[in-house]
């Protein structure tokens, strides 16, 4: 199976589609490391007229990047139409007059080449199993000498949830993520430059699983993996998974630990000898 074929795409968007009208109302930590993200932005000087959020959701870091960059048109992408119906009417006066929305999936851009800046992008790619394929997207979409800043998460994420199922059937019921340094050598392979990336691990904490379960699937960031299980679980298998997790309960509740990866780096302005990025998806 390619990697491109490990995470169910078509399933993917149905499930964000679904997620989007009550995505707000658990998305704290999405929220969380979208600001952390753009915090990333204070130490670099740009003025771009126009901004990719690539994997926009309901608008938050449109919003964000629409106040920090007050000439600047703001594109948003995402793979589910509904998010962006969201983004559109959260958008505020004088960032919705500037902002464009646009759905489509990041490996595969319906977007010119060389049009942005600044990409950025956060909780998005840990959905492209094929990073080279959507980190290639960007490099095509990202102008010479323009900057790309993501958040994604890392192997870490949800071990304690994917551990508790491992001991109950070991059937694969939390997606697999890529770690820190397979992203900075992808970013390099692709033809960037000035590659810098580094790792936060942010622990959240649930009553219980299924409330965790059920916060997932209120994202829309449940298991899409093409290989996951298509049968209602069992409830002595639910008991034992909960039992296994149990083990792990803090006063503050059951841990959930996230592993966030941020990465930033930099298009040539010229070419760089002997570096021919390979390319994904084709421009529109």
């Amino acid at each position: 199976m390619s990697p491109e074929e490990i995470l169910d795409r078509r399933w993917m968007r149905a499930a964000f589609e679904r997620a989007a009208p009550g995505y707000d109302r658990v998305a704290d930590l999405q929220r969380e490391v979208a600001d952390r993200t753009l915090e990333r932005l204070d130490f670099v000087r740009l003025d771009p007229p126009r901004v990719l959020d690539l994997g926009a959701g309901t608008g938050y870091g449109m919003r964000a990047l629409g106040a920090r960059y007050p000439r600047a048109e703001v594109h948003g992408l995402d793979i589910a139409q509904g998010m962006l119906r969201e983004a559109r009417r959260q958008a505020l006066p004088g960032i919705l007059e500037r902002s464009l929305y646009v759905c489509g999936d990041a490996l595969r851009l319906p977007l010119g080449n060389d049009a942005f800046p600044l990409v950025f992008s956060s909780l998005t790619l840990q959905w492209c199993e094929d990073l080279p394929s959507a980190l290639a997207e960007i490099w095509r979409v990202c102008a010479p000498g323009g900057l790309v800043l993501f958040s994604s998460l890392g192997p870490d994420t949800l071990g304690e949830l994917r551990d508790a199922w491992a001991g109950a059937d070991g059937g694969s019921h939390v997606n697999r993520f890529l770690d820190m340094h397979l992203v900075g050598d992808a970013l390099m392979a692709t033809g960037f430059r000035d590659v810098v990336t580094d790792v936060d691990r942010m622990t959240w904490f649930y009553p219980g699983v299924v409330g965790l379960m059920q916060s997932l699937k209120s994202l829309g960031a449940h298991n899409v993996r093409r290989d996951r299980p298509r049968h209602l679980t069992p409830p002595s298998r639910l008991e034992s998974v909960q039992r296994r997790y149990e083990a792990l309960r803090r006063p503050e509740g059951l841990p959930a630990t996230y592993e966030v990866v941020y990465a930033h780096a930099w298009k040539p302005a010229v070419p760089v000898p002997g570096v021919a990025p390979a390319f994904g998806g084709a421009p529109p």
